[in-house]
């Protein structure tokens, strides 16, 4: 009985019709991975197991290498905090010193992401003022190249980071190669105050329309401008020295950062824009010479647009007076022509 069905089912062998494939096989996905190898034993690279933690310089140069180069906004957000949260002890904790610490750093002033930016300005609150003076000018360049970017957001918040610079090193700013025209400069462009330079420089368009925000941007503006105009217009005579401090500073080597910076004696020659303006008078002039018509202009429109603008405005037209009230011209330029400006 069992031998005879074994039989059938042979013979029914021959008559089954074979399922053949035809067409092309289905793609493999892209992110297949091929299995099929065999392997007694799996290496794994080099790998260091410890118990012990990284030391706090380690942790604090890992956290600055990603603040300054992480793809990631997250991540630089959260380095950046941790730098905060290390720099706000009051003991001192920066290992690699403020001015490599900066230098890392300031290239962020620029930074596309906003909680990145805002975090920044956190740190640099937190730095030693005394230390930052020794980087006014290399601090200057990044903040002048945020303040006029094309991204509103990226320029507001550069201005944040003037107002900072102002406060803790205003007069270093103001004496340093660049810092006083080249930061003028700066401003004019940002507020759309025309200026233009017999010799060739450049000119900004000036603001046909402003809108509400606008205008609350421009009157922050203004302000940061007329603190930067107080800083270069401060009056030196008023800080009077004994004459131990006159002698001391004569004979002993200045403790100033960049004392002899003036005389330019390993730097590239300087033109009118990068040239260092170490006395109140020279800026006076210099400001009168360039700058004066153009901001006079710009206050007049500011004034009429009234609100928080005008009021600005006001106040800086006032700053002005101030500090041009003892300016004497030279040679190069008449009296007249100043009282034509204003």
């Amino acid at each position: 009985m069992g031998s005879s069905a074994k039989k059938k089912k042979e013979k029914q062998k021959d008559f089954q019709k074979p399922k053949y494939k035809v067409g092309k096989t289905k793609p493999k996905a892209s992110n297949f991975t091929d299995t099929s190898f065999k392997s007694k034993a799996i290496v794994v690279g080099q790998q260091s197991l410890s118990t012990d933690a990284p030391d706090y310089v380690q942790q604090f140069k890992h956290n600055l290498s990603l603040a300054s180069s992480s793809r990631s906004d997250k991540q630089r957000r959260d380095s950046l905090a941790f730098l905060t949260s290390q720099l706000s002890v009051d003991q001192p904790s920066n290992p690699i010193g403020t001015i490599a610490l900066l230098n890392k750093i300031l290239p962020l002033v620029s930074d596309s992401s906003t909680p990145v930016r805002a975090q920044l300005l956190k740190l640099l609150q937190t730095l030693p003022r005394d230390e930052i003076k020794h980087s006014t000018e290399h601090a200057s360049m990044y903040i002048r190249a945020g303040m006029t970017h094309l991204s509103a957001d990226i320029s507001n918040n550069s201005l944040a980071v003037m107002e900072w610079l102002l406060e803790v090193a205003g007069s270093e700013l103001v004496n340093c190669p660049g810092g006083w025209v080249k930061t003028l400069g700066t401003f004019c462009a940002m507020m759309g105050w025309a200026v233009s330079s017999s010799n060739g420089g450049w000119t900004s368009a000036t603001r046909t329309s402003m809108k509400a925000k606008d205008a609350q941007t421009l009157a922050k503006q203004i302000t940061a401008l007329s603190r930067f105009l107080q800083a270069g217009f401060a009056d030196e005579s008023s800080q009077v020295e004994s004459s131990s401090q006159y002698w001391d500073a004569l004979y002993r080597v200045p403790r100033a950062p960049n004392s002899f910076e003036y005389l330019n004696l390993s730097g590239a020659r300087r033109d009118e824009e990068g040239e260092m303006y170490s006395n109140r008078a020279a800026r006076q002039e210099i400001f009168c010479k360039r700058f004066l018509d153009a901001i006079s202009k710009g206050l007049d429109k500011a004034k009429k647009e009234g609100g928080a603008t005008g009021r600005a405005a006001s106040s800086m037209e006032q700053v002005l007076k101030d500090g041009l009230a003892d300016f004497e011209p030279s040679t190069a330029m008449d009296t007249q022509d100043l009282l034509d400006l204003w």
